[in-house]
């Protein structure tokens, strides 16, 4: 199993607690202004609206919620607005992060990102200096006791997906990142309930770190992840199973 596998896992399993939390809606809800800011209000003819339309769902959010998002996207509701960015940084052990933020204060995100990576063994970086490690995927989540492996397996593919991999108690199926929407579309047709629906980047190559190192980057990605600007955190570390299983 490989380490940004393992870390998603991990992601999942805390996922389901943060769930409840009032950050994750928040996050989606940016999401849902800034596509229907960029492509329109219309899911059907905005792929990116769709698939936060889709990422709502999964997360159970209440469908006024999601109305009001958009609206305040297209300009039918005053909202905020928000700019997107992606900072990258060098974590603890030699790894490298992307951090896609959706803020309405560049300055002020900036500058909040640089104190808590200090803080925590790490610091932003110039851009370009290590997104080249990462290419972008699409990237959905499936509850193992929703389907077995080989129907999952045979689904995916005849939908477009590139790969099914094994995540503990989840499927990741892996799309080319212009396919997401379509394999999305495919799978909901034949009636597969996924969790999670989200177009990120994922690490050509990995760095392994031993358990304090882990420990610390995922401390940092914690206090990353809880700030408000930030929607995403990428990593390309590679955590051994032993020391992910204590962490976990």
């Amino acid at each position: 199993m490989s380490g940004h596998n393992k870390w998603s896992t991990i992601k999942h399993k805390k996922g389901a607690a943060d769930a409840k939390r009032s950050k994750v809606f928040t996050k989606i809800i940016k999401e849902l202004t800034i596509a229907a800011k960029l492509g329109g209000g219309d899911p059907e003819g905005n792929p990116r609206l769709r698939t936060a339309v889709a990422q709502a769902k999964a997360a159970n959010m209440p469908k006024d919620n999601v109305t009001n998002a958009i609206k305040k996207g297209t300009g039918e509701l005053e909202g905020v607005t928000y700019e997107e960015a992606m900072y990258e940084a060098y974590g603890p052990g030699g790894s490298a992060l992307c951090i896609e933020v959706l803020t309405d204060n560049k300055n002020r995100t900036v500058a909040e990102l640089r104190h808590m990576l200090s803080k925590h063994g790490g610091s932003l970086a110039e851009s370009g200096s290590v997104s080249w490690q990462f290419e972008r995927k699409g990237r959905i989540l499936v509850e193992k006791e929703k389907i077995g492996e080989d129907a999952l397996m045979e689904m995916a593919l005849d939908c477009g997906a590139d790969d099914v991999q094994d995540a503990d108690d989840v499927w990741e199926i892996y799309t080319a990142s212009g396919e997401l929407e379509n394999v999305r579309g495919a799978l909901e047709a034949k009636g597969l309930e996924m969790t999670e629906i989200k177009l990120g980047l994922f690490p050509k190559t990995t760095v392994t770190l031993d358990e304090k190192k882990a420990e610390s980057i995922l401390r940092l990605i914690d206090v990353i992840e809880d700030n408000d600007d930030v929607q995403n955190v990428f990593g390309n570390f590679d955590i051994p199973d032993e020391v992910a299983e204590k962490l976990a």
